[in-house]
């Protein structure tokens, strides 16, 4: 029988933790011949995500928790979640219901079909018009420069074969651009469309800083286009220089006592110069810093503990629980849960 894992990130989520379980747990309930588990991972919430959690694993032995030390961003711990999923295929579903649990069913269907990759693209919205036409301007725009084919309105929503996670795994990034990884790989991916609703409950965590982060992490990742482009403009601007500059001369030369160069062009070129060169000085600081990132080569996460209900993600299924040594998977959990062979 298969086994799937959920891997759902949170920080700050304690309106949506119920919520996201009882769909998630809903939705397998309708898919036969298959078990699953339901991690959480925690970047460190202040509110009560945690103990919510904790009451959700003590009553349900497929949920299980990584509570990590700190906030160590949206980046780094979704991808330590997945790795440490041990399903034969790992689904990413976020916290705040943005992704509808119930397309999970159809990614199962595509995955036990043969796809190793199967994701959700949403080409439409029910947010902020306004920020939603920003994210396609910005998915294209990546899109176009990249060394690779990237997947517009991609968010990392999606089902990923356990092949799919070792290979992540043996890349080893520690800061990864998840979106643009999956491409890499180069695996068919099979997409599916669906309209992304607008958060019911609580509000986003994204701000300016974040947004910021994953916009520049995407195009330093899988582009050296706005490097040429910096030494393109350089020749480009000093080929300009040059020419402004001798026809200055000439003029001078020409209308010696007529001609008066003032101040105002000296001042004008000054400042646009320094714009573009703090501009560009700006965006190799990007690249360095990207670099430095791999060179330190932190863990992506540290956590503070982890609460693991009676069917441990941690380990292989069926190996580590307080259940007696020998029972079968349909001793452990109720009759009446949807994981449970005996009630598909």
């Amino acid at each position: 029988m298969k086994h799937i894992t959920v891997v759902t990130p949170c920080f700050n989520e304690e309106e949506n933790v119920d919520a996201v379980y009882s769909e998630t747990r809903r939705v397998f309930s309708t898919i036969p011949n298959v078990i699953y588990d339901h991690l959480f991972i925690d970047n460190a919430s202040t509110d009560a995500t945690v103990s919510k959690l904790q009451a959700i694993a003590a009553a349900d032995p497929v949920v299980s928790v990584i509570v990590n030390a700190r906030n160590f961003g949206h980046i780094r711990s979704p991808i330590y979640g997945l790795l440490q999923a041990k399903g034969d295929a790992v689904i990413l579903l976020v916290a705040d219901l943005q992704d509808p649990p119930q397309l999970m069913q159809a990614f199962v269907e595509n995955w036990l079909a043969g796809a190793s990759i199967v994701i959700g693209v949403k080409p439409k919205s029910e947010e902020s018009a306004l920020f939603f036409a920003l994210r396609r301007m910005y998915y294209r725009l990546v899109t176009r420069i990249a060394n690779i084919k990237l997947i517009q309105n991609f968010t990392g929503f999606g089902l990923y074969d356990r092949k799919v996670i070792e290979i992540i795994r043996k890349i080893d990034d520690p800061y990864p651009y998840f979106r643009g990884l999956i491409c890499e790989i180069g695996f068919d991916v099979v997409q599916l469309p669906y309209v992304q609703p607008q958060r019911k409950r609580g509000i986003s965590k994204n701000n300016f800083h974040t947004l910021y982060d994953i916009a520049m992490l995407g195009i330093t990742s899988h582009s050296k286009v706005p490097l040429r482009l910096a030494t393109i403009a350089g020749f480009g601007l000093s080929g300009i220089s040059l020419c402004v500059s001798l026809i200055y001369l000439i003029l001078k030369l020409v209308y010696w006592n007529q001609f008066s160069m003032g101040s105002a062009p000296l001042l004008i070129s000054l400042f646009f110069f320094s714009s573009v060169q703090l501009f560009f000085i700006g965006l190799l600081g990007e690249y360095v810093s990207t670099i430095l990132t791999y060179v330190q080569k932190r863990p992506l996460v540290i956590e503070r503990k982890r609460i693991s209900g009676r069917m441990d993600p941690f380990c292989d299924p069926g190996q580590q629980s307080p259940i007696p040594t020998g029972s079968t998977l349909a001793q452990r959990l109720p009759s009446h849960h949807p994981t449970n062979p005996k009630a598909l």
